[in-house]
């Protein structure tokens, strides 16, 4: 399945994306590292899909995962996280960005509702402002119990040995 017209850059997606809001549709926005994709990460975007019409998903860049989570990470390098992420039905668009923040992708794309996991609290949630003050709104959505990917390093860790 090629998957590669869903991978846009910001300056792609922002026109795309005000055409359809103007066609009656709600654009859902989250973000993150999404490095070893795993079951939270599938319930987690499934959920932020069923917000809206469509799911952008800002993917943080190799650069800004190793700022973020340290020199080891990411894993899997952003093209094949980009191309996994484009790859679930539940995502309509995805875009790459470089800053260790998505607030100008969110000034940017103008979401309509703004999707994040439920351990944020809302008012650590970058852009929640941004999209509250245009008239949107913040969604916490709940976590997979014991799913996550340092969890999921651990497992791997733990069965093949550390050698």
């Amino acid at each position: 399945m090629q998957t590669s017209f869903k991978i846009k850059t910001v300056e792609e997606l922002a026109p795309l994306l005000r055409e359809l809001r103007r066609g009656g549709r709600t654009v859902v926005f989250t973000n993150g590292c999404f490095d070893l994709l795993h079951v939270g990460h599938v319930h987690y975007l499934a959920a932020a899909r069923a917000e809206g019409d469509l799911l952008v998903v800002g993917l943080n860049s190799d650069r800004s995962v190793r700022a973020i989570k340290g020199e080891r990470r990411p894993i899997v390098p952003e093209a094949e996280r980009a191309e996994i992420l484009a790859g679930l039905a539940s995502v309509d668009f995805v875009t790459v960005f470089e800053e260790d923040n998505p607030l100008g992708v969110i000034q940017a794309l103008q979401p309509d509702v703004l999707a994040k996991g439920g351990d944020w609290a809302e008012s650590d949630i970058i852009g929640a402002d941004v999209v509250k003050r245009n008239g949107g709104r913040v969604v916490r959505i709940p976590a997979v119990e014991g799913a996550g990917t340092s969890a999921l390093v651990a497992r791997i860790l733990d069965r093949y040995g550390r050698t």
